[in-house]
This record gives structure tokens, sequence and C-alpha cells, in this order.
């Protein structure tokens, strides 16, 4: 059986983003110093792994979780300052300013990090990127620094399709209540909260269910090209729970042309999850809900054949495969 879901497409995150339909199988902001409810935890946490480590000077450093990515990818910043405390840190990249946040650490070298998510966007075209970083330590020393990330094709798999027409050319009065609805979820990933919300590791939004499918999967439909595929897909029975990845404040909570009854919590710093196609919705808008919460239930509402979850993350606007940020070590 086939599921027919949504999916965003992007000429430029800086210019629109749109709403399209495809098939799918089940399967320059400063952050000055700032209290976290993640430092109750942190120094439980294991330290991130690093593979790329860049010397700022001053005793700085610039940690990388990947010395490279692929598109649709999530690589973890880590600012430390060693003997020298930071006191501010910003970043650019892409064109977007990056938010970081301060995190406790094990290193008694470095008892404090500034810490932060990059996300790659599944159509980001493949070349080098430079990170810029800059920031002040508590002494009031300025410093500087540049990274080149390199961002590898995503290689995801291409399919030729042939769907009813109204999924390829919806009507005159759906083309416009997608693109009105195209407009408020861009201007909600475009909001960057300042605070942090979440506490701790990501989890998968279905009890037991820890594998899902066709992120970034191109399809042809009808002979025309259709947008990628920005989420991950989980197969479940009609009915079934689906919980909050981590503590966020309901930001959408309604159905959609495309994506049916769908919730959009978010979670703090452009960290956003999109859960979708939903029988029922538990929460209401503003609603802020703990990890686990109760969202609704698996259905198959909007563009479907057929129940299943759909799960969607956008890192300051960048559409990014949620198993990865499931991995991370946040």
């Amino acid at each position: 059986m086939r599921f027919i879901t949504f999916m965003w497409t992007r000429k430029s995150w800086h210019a629109s983003l749109f709403i399209a339909l495809g098939l799918t199988f089940p399967v320059a902001q400063t952050f000055s110093a700032q209290t976290s409810r993640s430092h109750r935890m942190s120094r439980r946490m294991a330290p991130a792994s690093v593979t790329s480590i860049h010397d700022c000077g001053q005793g700085i450093t610039l940690r990388l979780s990947a010395a490279k990515s692929t598109q649709g990818s999530l690589l973890l910043l880590e600012m430390r300052g060693g003997a020298k405390p930071l006191s501010e840190v910003k970043a650019a990249w892409d064109n977007k300013e990056v938010p970081f946040w301060q995190q406790l650490t094990l290193d008694d070298k470095s008892p404090e990090a500034w810490r932060a998510l990059l996300g790659v966007d599944l159509e980001l075209k493949p070349e080098t990127y430079t990170l810029a970083v800059a920031g002040k330590t508590q002494a009031s020393e300025d410093f500087t620094c540049t990274a080149g990330i390199a961002v590898k094709e995503g290689k995801f798999a291409t399919e030729s399709l042939k769907v009813a027409p109204n999924f390829v050319e919806p009507n005159p009065e759906q083309t416009a209540r997608a693109e009105a609805e195209r407009q408020r979820l861009r201007a909600i990933f475009a909001t960057i909260t300042p605070e942090r919300l979440w506490d701790g590791p990501f989890h998968y939004p279905l009890a037991g269910v820890t594998t899902g499918g066709n992120f970034g999967k191109r399809r042809i439909l009808n002979g025309k090209a259709g947008s990628p595929h920005s989420g991950v897909d989980f197969p479940a029975p009609a009915g079934t729970s689906v919980c909050a990845a981590q503590r966020g404040r309901v930001v959408l909570s309604e159905p959609l042309y495309f994506s049916g009854n769908t919730v959009v919590l978010d979670h703090g710093l452009g960290v956003y999850t999109l859960y979708a196609h939903f029988e029922s919705i538990a929460v209401q808008l503003g609603d802020l809900v703990d990890t686990g919460a109760l969202l609704g239930k698996v259905g198959a509402t909007g563009r479907v054949t057929g129940p299943h979850l759909h799960w969607g993350v956008t890192v300051n606007r960048a559409r990014a495969n949620p198993l990865q940020l499931v991995a991370l070590p946040l």
C-alpha cells in the first residue's frame, strides 16, 4: 500500500517555502550568558563525539560533530574557552545566524561550553560553506574563528509515479488554501525563539518505533518533477498515540490541506518538529508540552491513502532528517 503525504520544496529559504505533494511508503543575534534547565542534567551527560577540532587561538576551540556533512544532515557545534571562559558567541553559516546555548560539561578544564545546532537543508547546493564565529571572553577579549564545512550530495533515490491529477495540480480554491498555509508555515519556521525549551536528547514520537524511511526521496509525478520528501514516515495503525519528541510549545494545531491534521512544536533556538496526518489532535495552540506528552493519534487525513505518521524537523529553516536529531547527544 502506498501513502500520499505532503512535502516542502526549496527555491531559496530566503525567498519562499512551498508546500507540495508526493508519494511515500510506510516504512546576527548574540546570545549572552543565560541559565538553562539543561544545567541540572548536563553534568551527567557524556560530551558530544567530536571528529573535527579547530584552534581559534587564545586557548579557544571550535568542535564539530562531523568534519563534513550531506544534504539534510545535522551538525552539533561546540565552542570552548579553556582557561578563558566565553561570555558571548555568535556565528553565521549559509547566510543565516546560528543561535547558541550554554551548557555545562564533564571536562574540568573547560567547565562550560557554548553549543549550537547547524541544519543542512536537504536541497542545499553541494559545496563548501564557511562557518564564521565571533565572540568575547569574560575578560572582554574579542575572538574570531572560521571553519569550512563541505556539504555533499545526499544521493536520494528518485522514482516516477502516476497519481490523480489533483495530487499534482490542485484546483484554484485548493491552491489558494495551500498557498496561505505555506505562508504561515514559512513565518513559523523563520521565527527564532531565543529561549531553549528542550531539555536533553530528542526521542522517537511513536513508542517502540525506532526506524522510519523516505527522507529526501525525489519524485516524478505524472511526468512532472515533484518536491523531495522532507520528513520521515513511520507506519502505524490508525489510533496509535503520537508523543512529543521533546519539550516545546505548540505553534500550530489544525488541519492543513496537504498534511491533514497537523501539529508543530517550537523547541526554541530555531528547532521545530512537525507531526502530520493525525486522526485526532490532543493539544491546543499555545500549549507548553513536556517530552512524551500526547499530541494526537495516527490517522490518514490530508493527502494520504493509508494511516501513518509523517515526522519532520526544521532547524534554523533547514529541513533535516529527524533520525539524526534523535542520534545527537543533546
